[in-house]
This record gives C-alpha cells, structure tokens and sequence, in this order.
C-alpha cells in the first residue's frame, strides 16, 4: 500500500522531533520534509504536494492560520500548538484536529489514524484548505495584518495600510497604500474581524478605514456617495449611511 506523505512545520525543533518519534510506530506514514517556518512550510507544500500536514499555529513570521488562509493545495491538516485560543471542540468534529501541547502519544495516533482513514477512503479535504477557515470561530481580537498569496509570493499587508475592502464574487479585493490584492475571504468575515472603530461598512460591497473619509455627499435622490482621501468615490447605502453617522458622530 502507498505510503500518506506528511510534512512537519514547526519553529521549535524539540516539538518537530517528538511528532517524528511518534510518528515511528505508524509505517503507513513517511516524512518527506520538515520545515521551520511558514514560509519554507508553504513552499514545501506546494513543492512536495503532502497527503497530510502537521502545522503549528504559533509560529515568527507566518502563523500556522495564515498559512492555511493562502495555501490552494488539499492535504490533510492537523494542527499542533501550546495555545488554546480556538475552540477544539469544534476541529475535532471536522476534517482537520488538533492538537493542544503537550499532547500524548496516544491522542496523536487517534489524530493520525483518523486523518488516514479519511485519506485512504478519498473523503479527505475535497477543497482548498483555506475553505477549512470558515469552520474556526472568529479571533479574539481584531486581524492586525492580511496575508495575500501570488503564485508562490507571499505579500502581508498591515491592517493600518487597508483603505477600503470591495466584494468580487466570491473575493474580496484589499485596496491598500501599495496596491491592491484579491483574498479568498467573504465581507463578513472582514466586518467581523476588524476594528471596529477603525473600519465601517458602508455598502454591501464596501467597507472603508474610517479615516480615509474625506465627505460624504448626496448622489441623486437618497442616495450618498463617499468620497475618500485617494480619490476613490464609493457608493453608501441607507445602512451604510446610519452605520458612517453612529461611528462619525453627526
């Protein structure tokens, strides 16, 4: 039987080296590589095309989420961390697991054999990792950066850069102080994620960094046009009108 071809990225050796031990009773499984951080992690992915990933989420660099957020490849993905902040529960009952440090030997065979059995039987991860995303609860705390995937570049985007973010389908495009960049991401998810005193959605497909507004004015009958300091004129709904009055105070 073919062997499941796994990666291990990890920033700390000792925990690299632990997941290999215990990885040494389990023959069906081979480690192709080992990486240190997310970066040399990504291009290993896409390089080595692995079956399953074992991935730290606390990591200098490139966190372990913001990989899965710009991979396209499908492995399998378990996460191995020392940090608590997601709800477990809620990966245990879905494709991926995870793993709280320290972990015993017996709960990362039960996280292996169930990632193989689902690779074995062809029902693993039929989609973009990334889309396992929409299956974790939202942070703690607002995002504080964006990180956007071009080919194999990788470009992060500070929050206080993002000037306004604009729906297209099933993306959203980043208009930011250098550019721009298109993320598979919904316009919830960034009306949910970020600052709330920083960021105000304007339009179904708008939401704008508050000080980027240069005026607001009217546009036909009842309708508004908000004008921002790059120029940028973008439509705002009645919503998005009650929503720019409550954070602008008038």
């Amino acid at each position: 039987m073919e062997k499941i071809r796994a990666v291990i990225i990890d920033d700390e050796a000792p925990a690299r080296d632990l997941i290999r031990h215990y990885l040494t009773d389990l023959e069906e499984i081979e480690v192709v590589a080992e990486c240190s951080d997310g970066f040399a992690g990504l291009k290993t992915i896409v390089s080595e095309k692995p079956d399953l990933v074992f991935l730290d989420i606390q990591m200098p660099r490139l966190t372990g989420i913001e990989l899965v957020e710009v991979m396209t490849e499908k492995p399998e993905i378990i996460f191995t961390t020392a940090y608590d902040h997601f709800a477990i529960r809620a990966f245990e009952l879905n494709a991926i697991d995870y793993l709280l440090k320290p972990f015993s030997k017996r709960r990362f065979i039960e996280a292996v054999k169930k990632a193989t059995l689902k690779i074995r039987a062809g029902a693993g991860n039929t989609g973009p990792a990334s889309l396992l995303l929409s299956k974790r609860p939202d942070p703690d705390s607002p995002v504080n950066r964006i990180v956007v995937r071009k080919g194999n570049a990788i470009s992060i985007i500070p929050v206080d850069q993002i000037r306004y973010v604009e729906a297209q389908d099933d993306y959203v495009m980043i208009h930011h102080s250098s550019g721009k960049a298109l993320k598979q991401h919904t316009m919830k998810f960034y009306e949910d994620n970020l600052s709330k005193k920083d960021f105000v959605r304007i339009h179904r497909s708008y939401i704008v960094k508050v000080e980027e507004i240069k005026g607001i004015e009217p546009y036909g009958k009842d309708n508004h046009i908000a004008i921002l300091l790059s120029g940028a004129r973008l439509p705002v709904s009645r919503s998005g009108l009650r929503n720019l009055k409550e954070v602008l105070d008038y």
